[in-house]
């Protein structure tokens, strides 16, 4: 439950993006796992192409988003994953 609530702290060291990204993708895994078993036992399994569509693209996002915000900021020298806000 303390990781739980840090998750949604403003300072933690968690990214959320590939937290969210994970989830997308071990649901993908789900349900490529459930296709293989019913098409074993000779049934359809039909999911509708705009929802497999949409966890790969949050998937696709979320960590393509990582890595870009890791490349930026290892380019610019930062040690911390968040860019720094000028004030």
């Amino acid at each position: 439950m303390g990781w739980f609530k840090t998750l949604f702290d403003d300072n933690n060291t968690i990214n959320e993006k590939s937290v969210i990204g994970f989830i997308a993708f071990f649901m993908m895994v789900i349900a490529l796992g459930v296709d293989i078993v019913t098409g074993f036992a000779g049934k359809e399994f039909v999911i509708n192409e705009f929802i497999f569509d949409g966890f790969m693209v949050i998937v696709l996002g979320s960590f393509g988003i990582g890595s870009i915000d890791k490349f930026i900021n290892a380019k610019k020298g930062n040690k911390s994953e968040e860019t720094p806000t000028e004030e």
